[in-house]
This record gives structure tokens, C-alpha cells and sequence, in this order.
């Protein structure tokens, strides 16, 4: 008796050809990483002008080769590496960002190979333009793969204004269709995600995310959540708080302080 051809979704033995590479994938991040922060990341030969020419000629042919396993728009690529000067204009600020606004950074040196918050938020420029050139898959691989280094999850469908801080960065999440202004800083464990996700693939296309504006401060553990919430310039919100509704400019949100119990140790 013969065995039945299985229509799993699992069980497709052409799959792997379809989808783009993963060592691949990795191979062209660590070469926007050194194209973007030449001589950080390695050491760049006296021929520096031709040495990224060629790395950016090299890396261009394996994304145009990972990229054609998805979409059939060979011009797509080219339309990227042209953007990287925008990108790398877009991260200059954001490490400049994130010096003035930690006390702690001694460097700009320091910030670029140490932050996970500014590794996150490289791959996040990356996969962005990559999202809005609409190439499925590779931006979302991209940014799982600063998910699960940083633990950071940026959306690459998020849109992030200039001079974005984030500072320690462990278990953030930025909803796909969340919307950041300018100067904004966001702190560990802050979530700016959907309210309900019952009704699934139903949602898709919706504002599903915050929006946040201008020179906004989010603390440690803030929840904020709604395609209808927007918070406003200037505002600053406080550590574990939780909001579903949009605040004003110029607001302070904090909870109200709990009562504490001393107790004299015996």
C-alpha cells in the first residue's frame, strides 16, 4: 500500500529552496554592520575606498541572490544599497542619541560595540527600509535575529523617528504598525503592543499599535497598548504603568505611590 502524500504544512520537501538562507541572512547583516560602522567591526585595509566598494558589491550580489527566492523584482536590491547612506545618516543619530542621554557612556566607541539597544535599533533601519520595499520574510529574519541577541523585538513594519534611545533594552516589544516620533527614550521592558489579538488575521492591515510623538520618555515596565492611543509631545511615562487610552502633551503619568510596610528585622 502506498503512503499517502502528506499536504501538512510542515511536510513540503521544496521549501528550503523558496526561502531565503539563514547563514546567508547572517552573513549580509555582519556586512551592513561593517559597511555601516567601517573599522569597528574589523579592520579596514589602506585602500579604504576600495575596500567597501568591493564589500558593498559582495554584499549586494548575496542579498539580490536571497532576495530573488521571495520576490521576482531584481531591481529591488540596488534600490536598498542605495539607501544605506540614509540609514547610516538615520544611526549616526541615534548613537548620538544615546551618548547625551546616558550618563553612563564614556564613548560613542563604546556605545556602537557594546548597546544592545543600538544593535537593535541598526537591524531595525535595516529591515525597515527592506519592509517598506515590501521583500517579505528577510526583514522579519533580520529582526528575530536582533530579537533573540538583544532581547529587543522591533517590528520592522514600526515607524521610528530620528534620535531614538533605548537604554538597557531586555524585553522590549514594538507592534508592526506603532508609530515613534522624534527624540524619544524607552526603557526595559516596555511593551507598545495591540489590545486584543482575538480576531487574528482579521486585524491585518489595521492601526493596531500607539502612536508615541515627540520627546517622549516611556520608564522601565510601561504597557501601552491600542491603535487609537496616542501619547502625546513632551509627555513622560512612569515605570509599570498600564494605558489603553491617549494622553495629552505635556503630562507626567505615574501610579500612585504604594503604601510600604518597615518592619525592624529580628
Amino acid at each position: 500500500m502506498k503512503n499517502k502524500k502528506s499536504n501538512s504544512i510542515l511536510n513540503c520537501s521544496t521549501i528550503y529552496q523558496k526561502i531565503p538562507n539563514k547563514t546567508n541572512i547572517q552573513k549580509i547583516l555582519k556586512n551592513l554592520f561593517k559597511l555601516i560602522y567601517p573599522g569597528y567591526f574589523e579592520a579596514i585595509p589602506q585602500e579604504r575606498d576600495l575596500y567597501l566598494t568591493n564589500l558593498k558589491n559582495k554584499t549586494e550580489l548575496l542579498l539580490a541572490k536571497e532576495m530573488m527566492k521571495v520576490h521576482r523584482d531584481a531591481t529591488l536590491c540596488h534600490q536598498f544599497m542605495c539607501r544605506l547612506e540614509r540609514i547610516k545618516s538615520m544611526i549616526e543619530a541615534d548613537v548620538k542619541a544615546m551618548y547625551e542621554g546616558d550618563p553612563a557612556a564614556n564613548s560613542y566607541e563604546e556605545i556602537i560595540l557594546t548597546y544592545p539597544g543600538i544593535y537593535a535599533i541598526t537591524v531595525y533601519r535595516i529591515a525597515h527600509e527592506l519592509y517598506l520595499l515590501q521583500v517579505p520574510m528577510i526583514p522579519r529574519m533580520l529582526s528575530e535575529m536582533a530579537h533573540s541577541k538583544t532581547g529587543i523585538d522591533i517590528h520592522p513594519g514600526a515607524t521610528i523617528g530620528k534620535n531614538f534611545f533605548i537604554d538597557h533594552g531586555t524585553g522590549i516589544v514594538i507592534g508592526e504598525t506603532t508609530q515613534i516620533g522624534d527624540n524619544v527614550k524607552i526603557y526595559q521592558g516596555v511593551t507598545l503592543g495591540a489590545i486584543s489579538l482575538k480576531k487574528g488575521q482579521e486585524l491585518k492591515g489595521s492601526k493596531r499599535h500607539p502612536t508615541i510623538k515627540n520627546n517622549v520618555t516611556i520608564y522601565a515596565g510601561a504597557s501601552i497598548l491600542g491603535g487609537n492611543t496616542l501619547i502625546g509631545n513632551n509627555v513622560t511615562i512612569g515605570s509599570n504603568v498600564f494605558i489603553t487610552e491617549s494622553i495629552e502633551d505635556n503630562q507626567i503619568v505615574i501610579l500612585k505611590q504604594p503604601d510600604l510596610v518597615l518592619k525592624d528585622k529580628k
